[in-house]
């Protein structure tokens, strides 16, 4: 599986900004989809996962009630829509793909993710 994010972006504070992630090479909707971030001198942090059916969602949470997940099964793609942006969501965003054969599992640690994309720069100025 292949994974490619959208570019980020130089936004301010309180702007917001879609990032989406684009699949190939496998079958999407037998994927739970990831969002992780690092910043600089971070290590790599959870920021949303969401199930295969796009039915569940879990968030990390210092973006829960901020971010949102969403995704498109017949476009191969997943979405994290970010509002209210603040200088520490500054980092670089990574989507990733888990294969689970149930609809049920939400993976939030890294180490769980099969495949990542090579990330994309998001930049909130204050």
């Amino acid at each position: 599986v292949q994974l490619v994010e959208s570019r980020g972006g130089l936004v301010q504070a309180g702007d917001s900004l879609r990032l989406s992630c684009a699949a190939s090479g496998g079958i999407f909707s037998e994927y739970a989809m990831g969002w992780f971030r690092q910043a600089p001198g971070k290590e790599r942090e959870f920021v949303a996962v969401i199930s295969r059916s796009g039915g569940a969602s879990h968030y990390g949470g210092s973006v829960e009630g901020r971010f949102t997940v969403s995704r498109d099964n017949a476009e191969n793609t997943v979405y994290l829509d970010m509002n209210s942006l603040r200088p520490e969501d500054t980092a670089v965003y990574y989507c990733a793909a888990h294969w689970l054969s149930s609809d049920e599992f939400l993976p939030r640690y890294q180490s769980t993710y099969d495949y990542w994309g090579p990330g994309t720069q998001v930049t909130v100025s204050s």
